[in-house]
């Protein structure tokens, strides 16, 4: 079997607190201030595999997905139910967190 075996039915994410979308991805690194060459290389995966997971193209094995998730997770990133991601209060500045729907070009830089 290829690809994630994590995902499941509901795809990316789907509320699943054990995996991350491509969008809790986008807005993680929002909050960390990082863009996609950060985030690959917190995570010792490649650039390419980082903007193609975002813009959801591709079958990511479930350990490359966790690799993203443990990165932005060890930065502060707390993932919470509804898709939404926010930084822990360990984290500087506490912010609350982008939910997906509040996600736009400007936040996801």
């Amino acid at each position: 079997m290829t690809g994630s075996d994590e995902a499941g039915a509901k795809g990316y994410g789907g509320g699943d607190l054990n995996t991350i979308g491509p969008g809790q991805s986008r807005a993680a690194r929002g909050l960390l201030g990082w863009n996609a060459a950060d985030l690959a290389r917190a995570s010792g995966l490649d650039e390419g595999f980082v903007t193609g997971f975002e813009a959801g193209t591709g079958d990511p094995a479930s350990g490359q997905v966790e690799a993203l998730r443990s990165a932005l997770m060890r930065e502060g990133v707390v993932f919470t139910e509804g898709d939404g991601v926010r930084l822990s209060g360990r984290q500087k500045g506490g912010d609350e967190g982008t939910r997906l729907g509040d996600l736009t070009t400007e936040n996801d830089r």
